[in-house]
């Protein structure tokens, strides 16, 4: 039998499971849904309220938990590997295949058209939470890669903030507009250990990051020059030296944007509604750089982020009911906004648009109307994908800031340290 604590009778907020723990234990686990997502205050700010209001419609509590990005995965690893894990989890779409493969997460087919109502839901936010034809997330919002601009130091210089039409190639004359000025900020963050921006880089060549059977979709010499690059921006003053870079840990707060080390950082359209929160001057966003004026588009529109159920959850059932009011629900949908992206059911986003304000409809505006930077969603990252970017791919990127290694070598192990990791996989 399962118990439901009516949300109208038992006011819990977030610490919903302290109050329902008091009353039973049984009460406890039998009607409480453990979530777990990473994000900032300020997400965890709407996730909770949507929470709240799902209990006072008469949903069982649910216990939240959020932990920034560095932390988040650690954590959720220990957890599906002890038996652990969340009823919900928030999941990324280079880490889902490795989580569906191992069954830390569970399909939720049976669920749909019964707890999950997703009939006007875009088809291509549907597929990209699938894994061998299964549905293993439902996704949150659709994003895109983006800079997220500091508008007030470019107004300062005296230059067009960075816009559809702007190259790599147009950086240097940049800074020099900022030390004219006497910005003592860098133009750019380091971005040679951006995962994302290193796949757009490589998209507008033609390539991708993997193949649809989980290779690797590039080779040494794109790796080599793409740390060259960032090398040569780094000694010129371009980007941030590799001391300050690495401040950055993670949360929103240690961005070089936020400790006002840079103007430009590569980032997500949905995270500019959590960073104008959190700085005073005005922000904005806009494309990657073109590799020249005339290069196609790297992006595409990416599922910001999934639900997923996990893998051992008590209540299956109960938790795709959970994801569905986040997701369809017109009641969050105005407590979310688009601070997970762009609302994925048709009706949801028609409902939310008039009442957004100007940075989340500069968020909904951006990643709709991407014209011809848009391209293909690219296949699932492979298993494995995740260990690459964070053990391999950003550990070379800081070796070679701090001139541990040279570009050349740094283009070699990334090839071959990603080969093995994706061997290991298979």
């Amino acid at each position: 039998m399962t118990f439901r604590v009516d949300r109208r009778q038992f006011l819990m907020g977030s610490t919903a499971l302290l109050a329902a723990g008091a009353l039973s234990p049984v009460l406890a686990q039998d009607s409480s849904l453990r979530l777990l997502f990473w994000g900032s205050q300020a997400r965890a700010d709407r996730t909770y309220g949507v929470t709240d209001l799902y209990t006072k419609a008469g949903g069982p509590a649910v216990e939240g938990e959020f932990l920034a990005w560095n932390d988040y995965w650690p954590k959720l690893a220990t957890q599906t590997a002890g038996g652990n894990a969340p009823d919900i989890i928030q999941m990324d779409y280079r880490y889902i295949v490795e989580y569906a493969n191992r069954g830390a997460i569970a399909p939720m087919d049976e669920f749909v058209g019964s707890a999950l109502q997703l009939a006007d839901f875009d088809a291509d936010q549907l597929e990209g939470g699938k894994v061998g034809g299964k549905l293993y997330g439902i996704s949150l919002g659709a994003n895109s890669v983006a800079l997220m601009i500091n508008t007030a130091d470019f107004e300062k210089a005296g230059i067009p903030v960075p816009g559809p039409t702007t190259t790599y190639a147009d950086l240097p004359a940049m800074a020099e507009a900022f030390k004219a000025a006497g910005i003592e900020k860098k133009v750019i963050a380091d971005g040679s250990g951006s995962e994302p921006m290193f796949e757009n880089w490589l998209r507008q060549r033609g390539k991708a990051l993997y193949t649809a059977d989980g290779k690797l979709a590039w080779e040494v010499a794109d790796a080599t020059e793409w740390f060259t690059m960032w090398a040569d921006f780094r000694a010129k003053g371009i980007c941030v030296s590799a001391e300050d870079q690495a401040l950055d840990t993670g949360p929103l707060e240690t961005t070089m944007l936020t400790l006002g080390k840079a103007s430009i950082i590569p980032s997500n359209s949905n995270q500019l509604v959590a960073f104008q929160a959190i700085n005073q001057d005005k922000l904005t966003i806009s494309n990657f750089p073109r590799i020249a004026a005339d290069a196609p588009g790297g992006h595409y529109r990416k599922p910001s982020m999934f639900f997923s159920i996990g893998g051992t959850a008590a209540n299956k059932e109960a938790a795709a009911k959970l994801i569905n009011f986040f997701v369809t629900s017109k009641e969050a949908s105005l407590v979310l906004g688009v601070e997970r992206g762009i609302p994925c059911s048709a009706s949801v986003r028609e409902a939310l648009a008039p009442t957004l304000d100007k940075q989340s409809q500069t968020a909904l505006n951006f990643v709709a109307n991407l014209g011809d930077l848009l391209g293909a969603l690219p296949p699932s990252p492979p298993a494995k994908a995740g260990e690459i970017d964070a053990s391999l791919f950003r550990t070379l990127s800081q070796e070679v800031g701090f001139g541990a290694r040279t570009p050349e070598d740094a283009g070699n192990a990334l090839f071959t340290g990603a080969n093995d990791i994706l061997s290991r996989a298979s």
